[in-house]
């Protein structure tokens, strides 16, 4: 019997057991405070060149607007899913083993060698199970994203044709800004978000 490869096998593949998924990150929210009102953001700026400008917060904008919380929800139910059935496939691999080990000494010659191609087949599919889950969990994520990007990007260019008609909009975030400062009468955060929430109530409303 070839027990001490499955062992090094079932070895290798406890190392990377499902919940070290874990790791993968969603779509990243973060918890800033929401912005206020600003009703001086209803007059564009004029700057040098005539050109009118404006920013939006994307920190506060994706942590509260609810189509951005649904699809993280979404997502985060999706990588459990995903989490639960690499565990599951790791737990029966792991009973099937052990049963052969108990009682692979009643076995043929044949039924043993047949049993050990089998969970030798099984054990290298645990050893990539992780990576194959893995990569559904971020190709999820970028579609999800991608979806979201989409909705946002549709909703400014609308908004800025039907209201303000700037010449720039820019984007705020904490983390990621070339910017050190922004004039607060430049901030259309609010109103965005709240014509993007009110379009994602009336589509679901719809549904």
């Amino acid at each position: 019997m070839e027990n001490n490869k499955l062992s090094k096998i079932l070895l290798a593949c406890n190392a990377v057991l499902f919940l070290g998924l874990v790791g993968i990150y969603i779509i990243h929210f973060t918890s800033t405070p929401k912005s206020k009102v600003n009703a001086e953001a209803t007059a564009p700026l004029q700057k040098e060149g005539g050109l009118t400008i404006a920013y939006v917060d994307t920190d506060t904008l994706l942590a509260n607007y609810q189509y951005a919380k649904d699809l993280e929800a979404e997502l985060l139910e999706f990588k459990s899913q995903q989490e639960a059935y690499g565990k599951q496939q790791m737990e029966k691999f792991q009973k099937d083993y052990q049963d052969y080990l108990k009682n692979g000494a009643n076995m043929t010659l044949t039924q043993q060698q047949a049993k050990e191609a089998e969970l030798k087949q099984r054990a290298e599919k645990m050893s990539t199970l992780e990576q194959e889950l893995t990569a559904k969990i971020m190709e999820r994520q970028i579609s999800e994203n991608t979806k979201l990007l989409n909705a946002i990007f549709a909703f400014v260019r609308e908004y800025n044709a039907a209201n303000q008609q700037f010449d720039i909009i820019m984007r705020k975030t904490f983390e990621n800004s070339p910017n050190l400062y922004l004039n607060p009468g430049m901030d259309i955060t609010q109103e965005i978000l709240d014509g993007l929430n009110e379009e994602y109530k009336n589509l679901k409303n719809k549904e």
